[in-house]
């Protein structure tokens, strides 16, 4: 029997989820026209917000849990926040890569003189200060609120360039995400409160296996099923159109919000209730729970047949990324503590790899005005510097070692055999094979090119500021230091 974590009573949960709203009053007052204060003050913000989350890594790696609580709502539901291994890993991933973000967003808005960058900068603050409520969030009311903070306040994002396609993709954005949480995830919550005990212990990520004790086996699966679809940003398929239409935003926004906080905090949410509310033992016992198995493979295997027939290299990238969410999905659907440990390391692995890729395509965009695959001949040679780490970000993607991707596809295989699931197996190496198609090509073309193959308009072509170039660098980099640290990651959790 495992004891009972240490509960601490801490304020810096709070400390590091206000932080970004502390850094937007600064923004509003700074405004256009002091924007390298402006700046200065994203940054700050950043690392303020990345130090306070780090500074709980040894006291949750010893064994403890630290809590704040916030404010009194519903009977035994509180507004609470609490650190425990799973959440902090989660935080650290967000906070850390925003600041690494926020750099690149200097190069990128200014290299591009894009308009509203003050409107930019604010609500991307408010939106690492909902990504840290979700990270440690104690219950699924918590929980709940910034999740649809979160979808409220990357709207702007989406909509950043104010076009007919910019207003279309937000449109389908928030459509997806307020439908699916005020119709699936809603219901679910309010089921779970009302009917058991106006919320006490099954509403809170303590519980265990509190719904295998007070509902029937297929009370459980339809709540499994609105649970899961509820958290639409997790990109399940069907419910996964806003993801490649929400592209439309500015890199920094695809890079950070849909490669680390908003699609993170879906599949975070889902292994929340998987392994926290239903509980690992009860999800195995369930009649019917390898239906989302079955939906998560088929999310890897669509999604990369699809991203093999994209020319625009975003779009390239954000079905792959609907993919990679199928990864996070299957390994908490699989239920087992190797299975969860992977889809936990595979949110930091796929974050870290796939957040260079897209600033890879920023840095290009801004750089070379180029977008789409089919144009990126002979690139590797005028941005070698990006093209390069292009090359690692899907190396590490596609899960070949000595990069972090390889650590959390093995512990997914692992969980998959822990379940006799030998064609999981079959699924999780055939979708390596197609990312290996749909990525590789890209860097191929651009480091080789034909004799043929002309460079009109290409002689003063070089990389992009270093504003954008040093951020796609440390992230590059940071996919081997996710393989050589791994082991930090897998102590937070669980393994």
């Amino acid at each position: 029997m495992v004891a009972e974590p240490t509960v601490i009573n801490d304020a810096r949960p709070l400390i590091a989820m206000l932080a970004p709203m502390v850094a937007l009053a600064a923004i509003v007052w700074a405004g256009e026209k002091r924007k390298n204060l402006r700046e200065i003050f994203t940054l700050v913000a950043g690392v303020v917000q990345a130090s306070v989350v780090l500074s709980l890594l040894p006291l949750v790696l010893a064994g403890n849990v630290v809590e704040f609580h916030i404010w009194q709502i519903f009977t035994n539901v509180p507004m609470l926040l609490r650190v425990d291994g799973f959440g902090l890993t989660f935080a650290a991933v967000a906070s850390v890569l925003w600041v690494a973000t926020s750099l690149y967003a200097i190069g990128y808005m200014r290299g591009l003189h894009e308009h509203a960058q003050t409107r930019f900068y604010s609500f991307f603050a408010i939106s690492l200060c909902a990504t840290m409520g979700v990270a440690f969030s104690a219950n699924l009311l918590t929980i709940y609120f910034f999740y649809e903070m979160l979808s409220v306040s990357t709207y702007p994002l989406v909509t950043h360039m104010q076009d007919k396609e910019a207003r279309k993709g937000g449109r389908t954005y928030l459509s997806y995400l307020l439908f699916t949480s005020l119709c699936l995830l809603l219901p679910a919550l309010s089921w779970c409160y009302v009917w058991l005990d106006e919320g006490q212990g099954a509403m809170d990520f303590l519980a265990g296996n509190s719904m295998s004790e007070q509902f029937s086996g297929t009370t459980q699966i339809v709540l499994l099923l609105l649970f899961t679809f509820g958290f639409a940003k997790a990109g399940l398929m069907p419910f996964h159109s806003w993801l490649p239409n929400a592209m439309v935003a500015p890199t920094p926004v695809s890079a950070l919000l849909h490669a680390v906080a908003v699609v993170k905090v879906g599949v975070f949410c889902v292994i929340r209730v998987y392994s926290d509310v239903f509980g690992m033992e009860a999800l195995q016992a369930l009649d019917g729970e390898q239906i989302m198995v079955w939906i998560a493979c088929a999310t890897i295997i669509i999604s990369s047949l699809i991203a093999l027939s994209q020319d625009n290299l975003k779009r390239r990238l954000a079905f792959s990324t609907i993919g990679q969410l199928g990864y996070v999905v299957l390994g908490a659907t699989l239920a087992t503590k190797q299975g969860t440990a992977g889809a936990v390391v595979h949110i930091a692995m796929h974050a870290c790899g796939k957040i260079t890729l897209f600033f890879c395509a920023g840095a290009i965009l801004v750089a070379s005005g180029k977008k789409y695959v089919s144009e990126l001949r002979g690139l590797g040679r005028k941005m070698p510097f990006t093209m390069g780490a292009f090359l690692i970000g899907s190396l590490s993607v596609i899960g070949l070692p000595p990069l972090g991707g390889f650590v959390s596809k093995w512990y997914l295989i692992l969980g998959a055999l822990e379940r006799d699931y030998v064609w999981v197996v079959v699924v999780l190496l055939v979708s390596s094979l197609l990312n290996v198609f749909y990525l590789l090509p890209v860097a191929v073309r651009a480091f080789f090119r034909n004799e043929n193959d002309n460079e009109e308009g290409e002689g003063g072509l070089k990389e992009a500021p270093w504003q954008c170039v040093v951020p796609l660098s440390c992230t590059a980099l940071g996919c081997f230091g996710l393989f050589f640290f791994s082991d930090i990651l897998l102590s937070l959790a669980g393994l």
